[in-house]
């Protein structure tokens, strides 16, 4: 991973940074802060007498929110901090359903749409008096409801709007389902950031007899939209590519989308090699196991599936029996959002930390810094597979 002392932070910070990890996003949240507060620490001594510099040690940079909720289910955000001049980075994990409330005595999981509007809600407890408000919302709210097809709202469209209009500066995202969603507010800072490098990273560290060139290892990616990661991906890893289009039936509807009739294969052969398919979201996972099943029919070796975003909305059992069956050996997915206790004890699970990714992204845009380079992990890929070719550690 790219270090904090080789990048270059000579700009004065923006203002004194704060936090302020919205309910459901604590526990990535405060990773991020450890890292921020320990790399502030071993620095940041040189410039504790710089009045440019004021606020810029801290214990912790987490701003005190919260958002009550009435027992009638309303809500209000409260910050019990001075937020005035500072940077703020919000956090939000829209896809935390693990949080409740009471809504008359019922208890109620908070839904996306809740999460969203507590965001909301501290932006307005702000009130304006902070010198710029960044989001970071690693999943990007209603981002599967980009384009109109037919007579139908676009809301994420009008979410980035909305928060564009209550005096949001940034917007960083990890993988975005259609980047082009940022066409809605063009004047304004949206970022979508790739896992791409904590994915290699995370597997070279846990799968010790990979051998990574064109002959033993494809990337494949499950459909047509998501061919970009895996043409990246096959590219920086000196793999050949593969995918899948899923033929519909465009007769019928069934809950509310054309089914899918078969999954048809574009690429060269995948016999005896190892296979990683890599997309933005495993949802409920039909779509995963049903291009794992095609890929074995086909002679595959081992089969990883890589995702940004595990969802797993139908639970974990049809996984439990691939991996079983042996049809699929190994999930990647992120602590970007919740992530279930039962998840993270499996045996095929493989847990790929951003924290300290989106703590150097935090860290950087504070010191009004350019994060070009690490939106960019080519360089440290390739590193990072020199090391593992050479049976070295791989380092956090």
């Amino acid at each position: 991973m790219m270090r904090r002392s080789e990048r270059i932070l000579e700009n004065i910070p923006v203002g004194a940074l704060g936090m302020i990890p919205v309910t459901g996003c604590e526990e990535l949240g405060n990773k991020v802060n450890d890292y921020l507060v320990k790399w502030r620490r071993e620095s940041g001594h040189q410039y504790q007498d710089d009045v440019a510099f004021t606020g810029y040690l801290r214990d912790s940079y987490i701003i005190d929110a919260k958002v009550p909720r009435f027992g009638s289910g309303e809500a209000k955000g409260i910050i019990n901090d001075s937020v005035r001049g500072k940077d703020l980075y919000l956090m939000v994990d829209v896809l935390n359903y693990s949080v409740t409330y009471s809504l008359t005595g019922y208890t109620n999981h908070m839904s996306p749409d809740d999460h969203f509007q507590n965001l909301k809600r501290v932006i307005a407890a702000i009130g304006g008096k902070s010198r710029r408000i960044n989001v970071i919302m690693p999943f990007l709210y209603e981002s599967r409801q980009h384009k109109r097809s037919g007579r139908e709202s676009l809301d994420c469209a009008l979410a980035l709007q909305e928060l564009v209009r209550m005096g949001v500066s940034n917007i960083i995202t990890f993988d975005a389902h259609d980047p082009r969603v940022q066409n809605a507010i063009p004047l304004s800072g949206f970022e979508t950031v790739s896992p791409s490098y904590q994915f290699v990273k995370s597997l070279l560290s846990t799968v010790d007899d990979l051998q990574i060139d064109s002959s033993h290892m494809m990337v494949i990616s499950p459909d047509e939209g998501g061919t970009h990661r895996a043409v990246y991906l096959a590219n920086v890893l000196g793999l050949d590519m593969g995918m899948f289009y899923k033929r519909r039936d465009y007769t019928r509807i069934v809950n509310g989308r054309n089914p899918i009739v078969a999954h048809e294969f574009l690429g060269s052969s995948v016999e005896d090699k190892d296979v990683i398919i890599i997309d933005d979201m495993i949802s409920s996972g039909d779509s995963i196991i049903d291009v794992a099943t095609e890929l074995k029919r086909r002679k595959a070796r081992r089969i990883y599936a890589a995702a940004t975003f595990g969802l797993f909305t139908n639970g974990l059992e049809k996984f439990d029996q691939a991996y079983e069956e042996g049809l699929i050996t190994g999930i990647l997915t992120t602590n970007l959002i919740y992530q279930t206790p039962e998840l993270l004890s499996k045996p095929y699970y493989i847990n790929c930390d951003m924290s300290k990714y989106i703590a150097l992204i935090i860290d950087t845009l504070n010191h009004d810094g350019s994060i070009s380079t690490l939106l960019n992990p080519s360089e440290r890929i390739q590193h990072v597979l020199q090391l593992y070719k050479n049976n070295e550690q791989i380092s956090e």
